[in-house]
């Protein structure tokens, strides 16, 4: 048998329920491969013995019942902006440096209770804000991907920089994510890997510490859509604690997954064409629409007209929610607390713990919101930037009503860059990596990245699928006849 760290979950699911593998040898397996893979900095937190406890757990489960859930006993990496009950979670930044929650968030719940096992926490962006995995207290993720015989460090994507990493470099079997305006795609798409945003309010939001509310969506991050499709399914399902979770049954996506899409409307949205569109991302969704076409799909040309306003509205909306949501972080509560002066009030307790506890880009993003929502501007900016907002989801809305089932485009505007290597940019550089993903968070769509090719350096490249609202299984299904017909299947080679 292979490495039992390079197994993924379907694999690992069927070879216990056979009694062929225990749990505790697969999180054995995935231990020792993160003990070895420091250079990643993809783990954080680490938490072997809570592991190997929850591994025991679960093989006392599968050995009692034929009936144990598919997530069961297969070790996970979560990153580290959901609540974990007596474990570190500090979302990558400073001023939460020595939280231990006292409870558990209902996403990492609902695997816990469907006996998956939990390795430790992952690196991330601080506070899900970046898209390299730069901004973090903990230093840089780093992509097990090089560039040909560069040895560059390159950036695994952000903010759920860890997560990709960690199963790309086959640390876990899977990992959570979170996608705000790309977060869970675009590290896939740097990665090799599968990473799906659900439709907004299929995840409960219940104790992830917060960016944008009402963009934040978790999703899984694994080595393909069938491990997708089993991983969500363990994720999802109604939570009265968060008022935005839908109260809908959850599917077996896993059984939709058919790789039949014949009579299917894919759409080529016109807009997403860019001035200066690497030719290779443009080869690759060529590609990927021939794909479409040859297993049976309709093509057809769509214009998504409201696109190009998607990032400006998403830079005003997403910094205006994040300024509201980290003014609870004031060092009275939990957290960091500044060292004071004699004679130091509470306005510079205020001050001088939030300048210690956040990063640089944080508090670019805070004071961005805190401007576009104060009296003057509210209107100029934040209510014009909602409004936008509905546009691009009526757009959306338009499109599906003309019988459109998913949509295709590219999920990144080029392959993995080197850490650093935009560090002198303009911030608005950076921000431009999430062009093709930030409408889907706009619009409270699923979306999802698949690997489907290399560029010329031999780095991965992702396409995005955008589905209907809801219909996570119909997408899946999508994603899976484009994965079997794009057979990707290279993997980094092991320099770490």
């Amino acid at each position: 048998m292979t490495d039992l760290n390079a197994l993924k979950i379907a694999e690992a699911r069927d070879a216990l329920r056979n009694g062929d593998v225990t749990s505790k040898d697969l999180t054995e397996a995935c231990l020792k491969a993160i003990e070895g893979a420091g250079a990643l900095g993809a783990f954080v937190h680490h938490t072997p013995e809570l592991a190997l406890k929850q591994a025991a757990a679960a093989d006392t489960r599968l050995r009692g019942s034929d009936a144990a859930p598919a997530m069961c006993g297969i070790p996970l990496g979560i990153k580290d902006l959901f609540c974990t009950k007596g474990v570190a979670s500090q979302a990558g930044s400073r001023i939460l440096e020595g939280f231990k929650p006292e409870y558990e968030s209902t996403v990492s719940q609902n695997l816990l209770d469907a006996g998956s096992v939990m390795l430790g926490k992952l690196n991330m962006d601080e506070f899900a804000m970046g898209s390299s995995n730069e901004t973090s207290v903990y230093g840089n993720a780093v992509n097990p991907w090089r560039r040909g015989n560069d040895d560059a460090a390159l950036t695994p994507g952000g903010s759920s920089g860890g997560s990709a990493s960690a199963v790309a470099a086959d640390l876990c079997l899977g990992a959570t994510g979170t996608d705000t305006g790309g977060s869970i795609r675009q590290p896939a798409a740097f990665t090799g890997i599968t990473g799906i945003k659900p439709t907004y309010g299929r995840c409960s939001r219940w104790g992830i510490v917060a960016f944008a509310s009402s963009l934040d969506q978790a999703g899984p991050m694994t080595k393909d859509v069938r491990d997708a499709a089993i991983m969500l399914e363990a994720m999802c399902g109604h939570d009265p604690k968060d008022s935005t979770s839908a109260d809908l049954p959850v599917p077996n996506f896993e059984a939709m997954l058919t790789g039949d899409i014949k009579g299917k409307t894919i759409g080529i949205p016109r807009e997403y064409r860019m001035d200066g569109m690497p030719a290779e991302i443009e080869k690759l969704w060529s590609a990927g629409t021939a794909m479409m076409k040859d297993a049976g799909a309709k093509i057809v040309d769509i214009s998504l007209p409201h696109t190009k306003y998607a990032l400006p509205a998403y830079y005003v909306i997403a910094p205006a929610e994040a300024s509201s949501n980290l003014a609870r972080y004031d060092g009275v509560r939990y957290g960091h607390r500044a060292k004071l002066a004699p004679g130091d009030g509470i306005t510079e307790m205020y001050e001088k713990t939030r300048a210690e506890g956040f990063g640089s880009e944080v508090q670019r993003r805070v004071m961005i919101g805190t401007y576009v929502l104060s009296a003057g501007f509210y209107d100029a900016y934040y209510n014009r930037a909602r409004k936008v907002r509905a546009l691009i989801k009526r757009d959306f809305d338009e499109v599906f009503a003309q019988g459109v089932d998913a949509i295709l485009t590219p999920a990144t505007p080029s392959a993995a860059f080197g850490l650093g290597e935009m560090a002198g940019a303009d911030p608005v550089q950076m921000y431009l990596n999430d062009v093709f993903t930030v409408t889907v968070n706009l619009a409270g769509l699923p979306g999802i990245s698949v690997p489907a090719g290399l560029d010329a350096q031999g780095l991965p490249l992702g396409l995005q699928l955008i589905g209907r609202p809801w219909e996570e299984g119909d997408l899946l299904n999508c994603a899976y006849a484009l994965e079997t017909a794009a057979g990707f299947v290279a993997k980094p080679g092991k320099w770490w």
